[in-house]
């Protein structure tokens, strides 16, 4: 699958890694302390090599670049691929400590499912399109907007088989906290609890 040639935009999105909220968890947050960090193994200074196989506005990838992390990051929406790409190039100009973060993101279009065989990936982050959320306003306006954008994951179970098929440490699924388990999926070697997601852990033998 080809990069689209026609940049595109999400209007009433924009995707920030300076500012706002990412900002403001980039500046203040629980470093690897935090949920995400822990579930995907960043402990003491261990700085693995990650695919986030649904990047979207790429949030979580900063977070975990940030810290150290290698990330491949894969989307399959021209204009959500568009906005992050837009929202990298950003970035890299407002200062050198921003610039070796995005240093340590890479940016692919295309289908996870198609691009996760050819890339051995150490470890695989999948956040498909949650169930839609009650709570929380600002929340529940940009995921709507997005969901508006890029459908429902209809394929995220098949999209998960081959992350565990392909993950030679461990896969990693962001799912809502009190959401019940994939369906048709194995059941994860462990769970990290945040407050609002829960981060399901499958380890891989292949380690």
């Amino acid at each position: 699958m080809g990069i689209p040639d026609t940049p595109t935009t999400l209007g009433r999105i924009l995707c920030d890694f300076t500012g706002g909220p990412v900002g403001h968890r980039f500046r203040s947050g629980g470093g690897r302390r935090q949920a995400l960090p822990r579930a995907i193994g960043m402990k003491g200074n261990v700085n693995p090599c990650v695919v986030d196989a649904t990047a979207g506005l790429g949030r979580d990838a900063f977070l975990l670049a940030s810290l150290g992390a290698s990330v491949i990051l894969i989307e399959r929406s021209e204009e959500v691929y568009h906005q992050l790409a837009a929202g990298m190039a950003r970035a890299r100009t407002v200062g050198q400590e921003f610039a070796r973060i995005m240093d340590r993101m890479r940016l692919l279009f295309g289908d996870a499912r198609e691009l996760l065989p050819s890339l051995t990936p150490e470890i695989i982050l999948v956040d498909p399109m949650h169930p839609p959320r009650t709570k929380s306003a600002q929340v529940k306006n940009e995921m709507r907007i997005i969901r508006e954008i890029v459908g429902t994951d209809d394929d995220s179970v098949a999209l998960m088989e081959i992350a565990l098929a392909t993950a030679r440490k461990r896969v990693v699924l962001k799912w809502p906290r009190r959401a019940d388990p994939m369906a048709g999926i194995i059941a994860p070697s462990h769970q990290i609890i945040g407050k609002s997601v829960r981060y399901d852990v499958f380890l891989r033998s292949r380690q």
